[in-house]
């Protein structure tokens, strides 16, 4: 049999079968089972499938083996159903003289992918197999591991990874796909990369295009379009001969490897094959012509703080109705105090407000007031974060604050669904991924930093992982402790972003108490606590007062600005602490 190596290098196409999942899901009585099971428990359904897709042309079969990486993560053991897909693969590539790959599909999100992939590469080398797909990736996170694990017991291994890309060119974790191209090529190890899944044959074409190529094998196994969900079952309506035509303009396009992913069947790699048997000369691709850039628009929040100036953003609740006139009334009496921002939370504890986006938007508009509205991972999913950044940038608001989310209240849950497409860092590294050539004015990305952690190092450790994927700064929980100073100064000595310390003015004994015990990431000394014990409001929020102007002093070396939280809008309580932070220059 020819080497795989061999094989690419005579330049002829290397064609790989479809969707193994597809085909055993259209059997009678096996839709929504895991096909990986069927390779001990029905054998020969499997064979059947392999040896339609090799009669159908192709020259390259993947094990069965796609889910058993996810059932690794989750502890199963998955020997057995490894080396039972491996036999069954093997023999029936054998009489059609085709390669065999070894399937090795995605985790769950932390689950340690490299460890998982390695695990089970390892027990598909030891069935025989020195070909391998790691296909459907959101992420690289895994491959440098996976890849040296390989050529470490395997020298002649040969390896393709194959990132989940949408048709705007992201992965479901945020990440860009030509930049997890260009790493993945980088890598030692691996021999081929490209993209299958997600997106039909005529995006992935498209987006190919725009992609630099050189010197890279490039592999594409997309879906047989987009599905649709008839009862219980997900259908893929695109016609076989349509595939095989938009998988050859792929050939011509610079792809050396190619095949199908979810709704293909043996019909649709036929399709493809028939047209590979045509001369296919290399489609020229003409250098995308993109329009003259217009002019970043100007972002004052943050050319202060590039410029040193010390900066004063403000938090403000949405209203919970239509009513917005408070909140108006008090953005004004903030700007008018000398805020730089207001901030916006995003349904704060799970709870509906009016949308801090939309907020941000009309204070912007309206009164002219730079604002920050905060963007949850709780309630949208890619789609509506893109719509929504887009929108923002196009009113001129280019600073938000990403945060993961308060859970949805227990009593709620069954009626409201959380989404968390994202968390926090890898929304940041989608949005941070959008600038260039969606967002003609990048935006400033803030995450927030918890100084009252228990195990603040870890929280260093999260902020720092935030910052490679792009966020700039960080808004502090408020200080209400010599420990939370202290982790204070630890950020500054760790972080090369912006910081925003936080204050929160305390307006009265019950108020302490109940931000240190029913307040996630709050704490309040017992000092302070002691200081409200019997206070009056107005003596209360005189001790406000004084109390958040020593916090500010005692951490204003170790921030950029303040970050001032309004509680029970009380506006005229912290318009007077920010024109004494003004008055005192701090």
């Amino acid at each position: 049999m020819t080497d795989i190596r061999t094989y690419l290098a005579q330049g002829e196409p290397l064609v790989f079968d479809g969707a193994m999942g597809t085909c055993y899901a259209a059997q009678p009585g096996r839709a929504g089972l895991r096909c990986e099971l069927a390779n001990l428990d029905a054998p020969q359904e499997i064979s059947a499938i392999h040896r339609a897709y090799l009669e159908a042309g192709c020259r390259a079969i993947k094990t069965n083996t796609f889910a058993l990486s996810a059932m690794l993560a989750q502890g199963e053991d998955t020997a057995a159903l490894a080396h039972a897909a491996c036999r069954l693969a093997q023999a029936a590539a054998e009489p059609y003289g085709a390669f065999v790959f070894g399937d090795i599909g995605p985790v769950p999100q932390d689950s340690g992918a490299g460890a998982v992939y390695c695990q089970l590469a390892g027990q598909l080398l030891e069935a025989g197999v020195t070909c391998f797909l790691a296909e459907t990736l959101p992420s690289g996170e895994g491959i440098p591991q996976l890849a040296r694990f390989l050529k470490e017991r395997c020298p002649e291994s040969f390896l393709i990874v194959s990132f989940a890309v949408a048709y705007d060119g992201f992965t479901s974790q945020g990440c860009r796909g030509e930049a997890l191209l260009q790493a993945a090529a980088e890598t030692p190890g691996v021999d081929a990369a490209g993209f299958n899944c997600v997106s039909g044959p005529h995006h992935l074409l498209e987006y190919i295009k725009t992609l630099r190529l050189d010197k890279l094998c490039l592999s594409v196994m997309p879906n047989a379009g987009y599905p649709t969900v008839t009862g219980r079952r997900t259908v893929f309506q695109g016609k076989p001969a349509y595939f095989g035509e938009k998988l050859a303009q792929i050939v011509q396009a610079g792809a050396s490897i190619v095949g199908g992913c979810c709704g293909t069947t043996p019909e649709h790699i036929a399709a493809l094959t028939d047209q590979l048997k045509r001369p296919l000369p290399r489609l020229s691709v003409p250098p995308v012509q993109s329009a003259p850039a217009a002019a970043p628009q100007v972002n004052p929040l943050w050319d202060k703080l590039e410029a040193g100036r010390r900066v004063v953003a403000v938090e403000l609740d949405p209203p919970v109705n239509d009513d917005s006139a408070f909140f108006l009334q008090g953005v004004q009496v903030l700007k008018d105090a000398g805020a730089d921002a207001v901030t916006i939370a995003d349904c704060p504890i799970g709870r509906p407000r009016a949308d801090s986006s939309l907020l941000a938007c009309k204070i912007h508009r309206e009164l002219g007031v730079d604002p920050l509205p905060h963007l949850t991972c709780r309630d949208r999913n890619r789609n509506a974060t893109r719509a929504l950044l887009l929108g923002l940038s196009m009113e001129g608001v280019h600073n938000v604050l990403l945060v993961t989310g308060d859970p949805i209240p227990a009593q709620d849950r069954s009626e409201v669904k959380s989404v968390y497409n994202f968390n926090s860092r890898k929304l940041a590294r989608y949005v941070s991924g959008l600038d260039g050539e969606t967002l003609r004015t990048p935006f400033r990305i803030f995450g927030a930093l918890n100084l009252n952690a228990p195990n603040f190092s870890k929280q260093l450790e999260l902020a720092r992982e935030k910052e490679d994927c792009g966020m700039s700064g960080f808004l502090t929980q408020p200080v209400h402790s010599l420990q939370a100073l202290e982790h204070l100064k630890q950020a500054r000595r760790a972080l090369r972003g912006k910081i925003l310390g936080g204050i929160f003015p305390i307006v009265s004994h019950r108020n302490a108490c109940f931000l240190n015990n029913e307040v996630s990431g709050m704490y309040v000394c017992d000092e302070i606590v002691a200081l409200y014990q019997g206070k009056e409001r107005a003596e209360a929020e005189a001790l406000a007062v004084r109390i958040s102007l020593q916090i500010a002093r005692a951490i204003a070396p170790y921030t950029d600005g303040f970050y001032l939280m309004t509680p029970f809008r009380r506006v005229e309580l912290v318009s007077a602490i920010l024109r004494q932070i003004r008055a005192e220059g701090l």
